[in-house]
């Protein structure tokens, strides 16, 4: 196939600003890549992806979504790279048999049956606004195989949603990855810093375990974080920075364990699975994606959604977890090549469908 990737219009590829959507799309490039297909990226100016020309399109970058009100509108920003982005890939696309959304917009979505290429959309966020909410689930509707998410939970927070949607997991390159089997070291943290990434609850189990925690990732919302240390002053924690994937999983096995303490419903949670293919154990609230991926017991610990006092529990009986059973449960689930396939036959089919 030949394969044109809509990136998200929040921020150039390569800048965090993107979160996990960014390496869902660099998994997926070099992956149907391997298996054959050609694939052409068009995303905001500044974009880098290695391996890959980019099209850096101009524009006045979109306001992330998770940062509306449930009530809010839908808007495009004046002079909108969303636009510019979907312009060019108009007036190129009989270059492509199917084009690839990566943005959580209703833009695209309108666009599905407009073009003469295949459109189709791997959402990469739940519920959010009642406007996105409308516009998803009628496209899933009026557009067979035209939708992909990543989890039962994700799809399971919009009503009525067709049951034609495809769910297709995710996946990490194994390679990039390197397992330590050691348990000590500090707790980790991954994601952007900001509120509905619960931060602070990660800070509050820093402090009650007396162990130190270390956070990767975009430093979105800095007054969040200083509140949280003010909050718990005895917590000893470093921001140590945004890293590429590759840099990621280089440090990461270091860590005891890895927090996932989100206060939203987490659409998957690549975090995790890198996690798991360093043999870090996951402790993870029992909301969104990540509770689909922990294994209770085997590869880490679900509790009570901001339940503080069961996650330190769980961080004092994390030894009890093999870091060997956490690699190998992304091997059996979570590769990239399995990832890559999952897509490919689902782009295959939106084909077939037309």
């Amino acid at each position: 196939m030949r394969i044109a990737f809509a990136s998200t219009p929040v921020g150039p590829l390569g800048s965090g600003v993107g979160g996990g959507v960014e390496l869902t799309l660099e998994i997926l490039a070099n992956g149907l890549k391997k298996l054959g297909h050609s694939i052409e990226i068009f995303a905001p100016s500044g974009s880098v992806l290695a391996g890959f020309a980019v099209n850096q399109i101009d524009g006045t970058l979109q306001t992330p979504t998770q940062d509306a009100d449930r009530g809010e509108p839908i808007s495009i920003a004046k002079g909108s790279v969303l636009e510019n982005i979907w312009d060019k890939i108009w007036r190129e696309q009989d270059k492509f048999d199917v084009v690839l959304n990566f943005a959580y917009d209703a833009l695209p979505m309108r666009l599905t049956g407009l073009f003469r290429a295949r459109v189709v959309h791997l959402v990469s966020m739940a519920s959010l606004t009642d406007a996105m909410d409308g516009v998803i689930v009628e496209t899933s509707i009026r557009y067979k195989a035209a939708i992909a998410m990543h989890s039962r939970a994700q799809a399971e927070s919009f009503s009525g949603l067709s049951p034609d949607v495809r769910i297709v997991g995710s996946g990490v390159a194994l390679d990039n990855y390197q397992f330590n089997g050691s348990v000590d070291g500090a707790l980790g943290f991954v994601g952007r810093v900001s509120a509905e990434k619960g931060v602070e609850d990660a800070v509050a189990i820093a402090e009650r375990t007396g162990l130190p925690l270390k956070i990767w990732g975009l430093l979105q919302d800095n007054d969040h974080l200083q509140r949280a240390k003010s909050r718990y002053p005895r917590a000893s924690v470093s921001h140590e920075g945004f890293v590429t994937s590759a840099q990621l999983g280089r440090v990461l096995g270091q860590c005891r364990a890895l927090l996932v303490t989100s206060k939203w419903v987490e659409a998957f949670g690549n975090v995790v699975i890198e996690a798991l293919a360093c043999g870090v154990p996951v402790i993870a609230y029992r909301r969104g994606g990540p509770a689909e991926i922990v294994v209770d017991g085997q590869t880490g610990f679900t509790v009570e959604p901001d339940n503080l006092t069961q996650m330190a529990e769980a961080v004092r009986r994390i030894g009890r977890i093999k870091r060997a059973d956490c690699r190998a449960h992304v091997t059996s689930n979570y590769s990239s090549e399995s990832f890559a396939r999952k897509v490919e036959n689902w782009l295959l089919e939106a084909l077939a469908a037309i």
